[in-house]
């Protein structure tokens, strides 16, 4: 099975929010709480020293998923043929009836949850729709500073290199997140 995943390039992104606007245009998702795609500033330092970068982060797609594991209903699966987790709408229970179990295992907060009453969870499922039909994510496509792709992880390993770190991301080795960064240099 090939695993798709991300990549993202800290020392290009400029926090302009249009990978986020573009993928809450694309999904009709309503001003609010729920984000497919995050921007996390980062700021660091004491004046006249300081730093400011941003994590752009979804869902990371791992290998061995939490979210799976924490639905009480199996409405969170990994499709066989390229790794991608998505979420089945009519399963799912809600977050009021579940308890957001979902939400709550998952270490960088990808399932996400509208303001409306037992809302159910949904989340960055890599513009599967998008990629059965042979084109980029929106939020790749948006990018203005080319700071994101997506793609088969073999083939991101080949022109990027292996990187798990970045600048406000925590790795957990146990759920292997499908994400290879540039992250930005410290000073």
């Amino acid at each position: 099975m090939k695993q798709m995943g991300f990549y993202f390039d800290q020392t290009r992104c400029t926090g302009c929010y249009t990978c986020s606007v573009s993928c809450k245009d694309w999904y009709n998702i309503e001003a609010g709480p729920e984000n497919w795609m995050r921007i996390i500033p980062i700021e660091k330092g004491k004046f006249p020293n300081l730093s400011l970068s941003y994590l752009a982060i979804a869902c990371n797609h791992c290998a061995d998923p939490p979210c799976i594991k924490g639905c009480p209903v199996n409405a969170i699966t990994k499709r066989e043929i390229d790794g991608i987790v998505i979420v089945d709408q009519n399963v799912c229970l809600g977050k009021t009836e579940c308890g957001s179990k979902c939400l709550k295992v998952c270490p960088w907060d990808a399932p996400q949850f509208n303001s409306t009453e037992n809302a159910k969870m949904r989340k960055c499922q890599l513009c599967v729709e998008r990629l059965d039909d042979d084109k980029q994510a929106i939020c790749v496509e948006s990018c203005p500073m080319y700071a994101l792709d997506v793609g088969p992880m073999d083939k991101l390993h080949k022109k990027y290199g292996k990187n798990i770190e970045a600048e406000g991301f925590q790795y957990h080795e146990k759920f292997g997140p499908s994400i290879i960064f540039k992250p930005k240099q410290k000073k």
